[in-house]
């Protein structure tokens, strides 16, 4: 029987990375969390324990925080990600593959009496930024998206029409809440793009498509959501989202004499239904290894 090694790769995970520009007294705030992981020569150091091809994680993690340093803070993180995987690889004969992943935490300055503060802020939502960068050689793939992102809609929202058996309990409706925390991944075609502007109109494109989208599921929700992007932007190829059904149920007041038209609602944190889907543009171009490492979709 043989044995062999299989795919493998290794790094420095969660690289906590917060970088002040401080070029003018307004100071600038970066806040990421960076994984750099690298694909090689590694056999050996496998089979045998030979380190002489395995660049040390502690390297990776101190190559994160000088780079911030020399290049000058952070910038977009599809740029920084892309800017390390390329270091990892060029500068390196015995590594040939780079994924770097980061995320994003927002703050805003705090507003005081006398207006924005200079250099005082407050992490604002749950909602992060992410990318990840996977390089093998030559070629280059980006996957950007979000997570986090908390929606609801008070009604426009129906669910009904759908298969009995003798194990369904739920009653049809013709008016719900809907909600959800919406995580989502995009691919881009290339890597030259304004990866701040796209972002900022993708997350609006979403919310908009969620909000005046007249819901009779949430599969259907999901799709106007991509379709949307895809439509407003050429430069991505496809979008998958994971949207868990955050349900809201009606609560039976009338043990106390009260009727509930629609006011009262338990918010149920588990089981919840989770839905995932990816909207492709038909001309897309393969995606290789883009998606290869990018774990928890479809």
């Amino acid at each position: 029987m043989g044995i062999r090694l299989g795919d493998n790769q290794y790094g420095k995970a969660e690289v906590r990375l917060v970088h002040i520009n401080r070029d003018t007294d307004v100071h600038r705030i970066k806040d990421v969390n960076v994984t750099s992981q690298l694909r090689g020569d590694l056999e050996e150091v496998h089979t045998i324990g030979d380190n002489a091809k395995c660049l040390p994680t502690d390297t990776q993690k101190n190559t994160v925080y000088a780079k911030a340093r020399e290049w000058g803070g952070v910038g977009t993180i599809e740029d920084f990600a892309l800017r390390l995987a390329r270091h990892f690889v060029d500068e390196h004969e015995y590594v040939h593959g780079a994924r770097q992943e980061i995320e994003e935490y927002s703050w805003e300055r705090i507003t005081t009496s006398e207006g924005p503060h200079d250099h005082a802020f407050a992490r604002t939502g749950a909602e992060t930024r992410t990318t990840v960068i996977n390089k093998e050689g030559d070629k280059e793939w980006v996957i950007s998206g979000f997570e986090g992102l908390t929606v609801l809609k008070s009604t426009g929202s129906e669910f009904h029409s759908y298969p009995k058996t003798r194990y369904t309990t739920l009653p049809e409706t013709n008016d719900r809440i809907l909600a959800t925390d919406v995580a989502a991944r995009w691919r881009y075609v290339g890597t030259d793009h304004d990866f701040d502007k796209v972002y900022a109109s993708v997350r609006a494109l979403c919310l908009d498509a969620f909000a005046r989208t007249h819901s009779l599921a949430l599969q259907q929700t999901l799709y106007a959501m991509g379709q949307a992007v895809l439509e407003a932007h050429p430069e991505i190829a496809e979008i998958r989202f994971s949207m868990p059904n955050k349900h809201h149920f009606l609560v039976d007041l009338s043990p106390f004499g009260l009727d509930n038209p629609n006011e009262v609602f338990f918010a149920a944190d588990r089981p919840y239904g989770k839905i995932e889907a990816s909207v492709v543009r038909d001309d897309a171009p393969d995606a290789g290894d883009a998606w290869k490492t990018v774990p928890g979709f479809l």
